[in-house]
């Protein structure tokens, strides 16, 4: 049992596969290789978007990071969730990568709101050179509480950074789940929307590594393939990216593995909530933020239930106390293994 992170579990099969058959003779390097034109076709197909740029990148540090690079001068800031990933979880990329932009935090937890990053833009370009001017927004989708934006949501954003003129870039580091969970296009979940440039994840759904950025402007193009390169992000046997992410397009094996994990947190879900678990936030996609008792806690560890404690230890004199868990669920988890883990609770 294994609810630690999505970033955990094996590729899959089709990716594997793809993998194996690209390691033979010999490919061009550097993104010069026939796969990536073929990956590029598949996404801008799949965005409805012929005329986006598109690249790879190993991690998703190095995609939010090089896209918002692009999109944010030095001297500006990008707005973002207080728990949004580039802030909390990628040791100051976005600030190195762009040559020294800042992040200005929108309060409020995992999901913006348009009066709050309204609030929160209008406050900065008000102290003339003394401060940052206005820079891109950042919207994580899935959030990092495992909730989603709705469409509405999303334009509603979108069109608070168009009032100031600012790009809109959107870290979907899960977006597959996104996409499952609402039923929609990639293409309406981005440009359609008002998105400027999006990270299109692939390594925490089946993937081993391999992140695709789109920008949809194809002007900023060079400038991307400049900043990847200057970064040290551009693979020399680039091949082994391409086929990665052809394998996850090929035959929708992308939204195949999202479906899985999504059902598999709603199964998991389902059984906390019959147990009495409280949940921090509902869940949508496949990331769980649930508070039961640490005796529970307990019980789970010494059974070697591997996943997270948020919030709290497994020592204390209170065996009542409720600690919060973070439970993420992938595509290769499987019923029995998420029963075995519920049967703890009984």
């Amino acid at each position: 049992m294994f609810f630690a992170s999505d970033n955990a579990g094996p590729a899959h099969p089709s990716v594997m596969q793809r993998v194996a058959a690209e390691n033979t003779g010999y490919a061009m390097p550097y993104g010069a290789d026939d796969t990536m034109n073929e990956v590029r076709t598949q996404i801008r197909h799949l965005f409805e978007a012929p005329e986006a740029a598109v690249y790879l990148v190993a991690t998703g540090t190095a995609a939010n990071a090089l896209a918002l690079a692009c999109y944010c001068d030095p001297w500006q800031t990008v707005f973002c969730s207080d728990l949004a990933h580039i802030q909390e979880d990628e040791c100051n990329a976005p600030e190195f990568y762009s040559g020294g932009a800042k992040l200005s935090l929108v309060a409020g937890g995992d999901k913006l709101t348009p009066d709050a990053l309204r609030s929160r833009i209008a406050a900065e370009e008000t102290r003339g050179v003394h401060g940052p001017e206005r820079g891109a927004v950042s919207i994580t989708q899935v959030t990092e509480r495992g909730r989603v934006y709705t469409l509405d949501e999303l334009r509603a954003l979108t069109a608070v950074a168009q009032d100031f003129k600012l790009p809109v870039h959107l870290d979907g580091a899960r977006f597959a789940n996104a996409v499952v969970a609402l039923g929609c296009t990639p293409a309406e979940m981005t440009w359609k929307a008002g998105v400027d440039v999006v990270s299109f994840g692939g390594t925490k759904n089946g993937c081993l590594g391999v992140e695709a950025v789109v920008l949809f402007d194809p002007k900023k193009a060079w400038e991307f393939e400049l900043r990847r390169k200057r970064g040290a992000h551009l693979f020399s046997k680039h091949r082994y990216l391409s086929a990665q992410m052809a394998g996850y397009l090929t035959d929708d094996t992308w939204l195949t593995t999202a479906r899985a994990a999504n059902a598999n947190s709603a199964r998991l879900a389902a059984g906390l909530r019959a147990h009495g678990a409280v949940f921090v936030a509902d869940p949508d996609a496949n990331m769980i933020f649930a508070q039961f008792p640490r005796h529970v806690h307990q019980r789970l560890h010494d059974a070697g239930a591997a996943y997270y404690i948020w919030d709290g230890t497994l020592e204390g004199s209170d065996p009542q106390e409720m600690l919060t868990a973070r439970l993420v669920c992938e595509w290769s988890i499987t019923a029995a293994q998420i029963d075995q883990f519920l049967s703890y609770f009984e």
